[in-house]
């Protein structure tokens, strides 16, 4: 059976983004055709300076919401990253595999270590090597798929050289996975800033909706989306990303295409209100069961703690295996 490794970082609350661009696929396809897991991965979060409080609410916001989505777990494997020992004894043997050089290629290394130095801190060591323990969380489960966004498709790369080449060296050990996409709001933009990714992380909120944002939230903030020059309401990235960010909103609440919405409409006003109304909706049933979940905290522990002990379960064969084949000596 294809197995699928998937996760979301604690480093803020999760969006509209996160949710069009993965969790839903999780929840309405992937834990259904496949042996899935779905990981808090709460130790990248610790790459750059946190709230240590608030990192770990985050990370049962994040274990809540992906259940409130629909994540059931006689389906799938829902669990926290640190609750899981092998994560990090695969890491550091994927550090002795991998090279400087092919991590400071990084994209996201890029953009946040410039961030980073551009607001006065220090850059982590931690930040340049993420994207091995990213590898290892893949690897270590033997993942086929790994259902990502666009702007993670460098990092399966990175962990497939990095799955052949300690396969060449040290004998095979590991599945080389593949990245998947989802087909429409793939990568869903920032709604002040559309040529942005809306990301969880952001200092500035009013382009950002929240998963837990009440509807009149919701509603404010697509009204008040940026918008492009002219008044055609078309599909046109490049020439229109503000409008062809509300079309593609639009089509993933709707099971719509982009293209031919935009089609429909002779207005933006229009567009804006039928998108905020499909989005309300959308988030409608996620928000009712998360109100369930959160006055039931033991029913969540518990979830965690079983999903942990099955994610061990299935990473702690290959991990040993891999110690073994660098030529660490087993424990007698």
């Amino acid at each position: 059976m294809t197995r699928i490794f998937s996760g979301v970082k604690p480093t803020g609350h999760l969006t509209l983004g996160n949710y069009l661009g993965a969790v839903r696929q999780w929840a309405k396809v992937d834990q259904h055709r496949a042996d899935a897991l779905f990981c808090i991965v709460d130790l990248h979060a610790l790459t750059v300076e946190h709230d240590p409080g608030r990192v770990c609410r985050l990370s049962r916001q994040g274990a809540t919401l992906l259940l409130a989505a629909g994540l059931e777990p006689a389906q799938c494997t829902v669990f926290v990253q640190s609750h899981v020992d092998e994560h990090a004894r695969l890491s550091y043997l994927l550090e002795c595999v991998a090279t400087d050089g092919e991590m400071r290629r990084m994209i996201q290394y890029k953009e946040k270590s410039a961030r980073e130095r551009a607001h006065g801190g220090s850059v982590r060591l931690s930040l340049l090597t993420y994207p091995v323990l990213m590898a290892a969380d893949i690897l270590a489960y033997g993942a086929d798929e790994v259902p990502v966004g666009d702007d993670q498709r460098q990092h399966v790369e990175l962990t497939r050289d990095l799955a052949v080449r300690f396969n060449q060296r040290y004998g095979h050990t590991f599945v080389t996975p593949r990245a998947t996409h989802p087909v429409v709001a793939a990568r869903v933009m920032d709604l002040q800033d559309p040529t942005s990714k809306m990301g969880k992380s952001h200092d500035a909120g009013a382009g950002i909706v929240y998963l837990l944002d009440e509807p009149d939230v919701v509603r404010k903030k697509i009204m008040r989306a940026v918008t492009d020059s002219g008044q055609e309401v078309e599909y046109d990235r490049e020439a229109k990303p503000g409008i062809s960010n509300l079309l593609e909103i639009l089509a993933a609440c709707t099971d719509g295409e982009p293209e031919k919405l935009g089609g429909a409409y002779t207005s933006y006003g229009a567009l804006k209100k039928d998108t905020a109304d499909a989005v309300v909706e959308v988030l409608r049933p996620l928000q009712e069961r998360h109100r369930e979940l959160v006055a039931d905290p033991a029913y969540v522990d518990g979830v965690l703690k079983e999903g942990a002990e099955r994610a061990r379960g299935m990473a702690r064969p290959t991990v040993d295996a891999a110690y073994r084949a660098i030529g660490l000596l087993p424990p007698s």
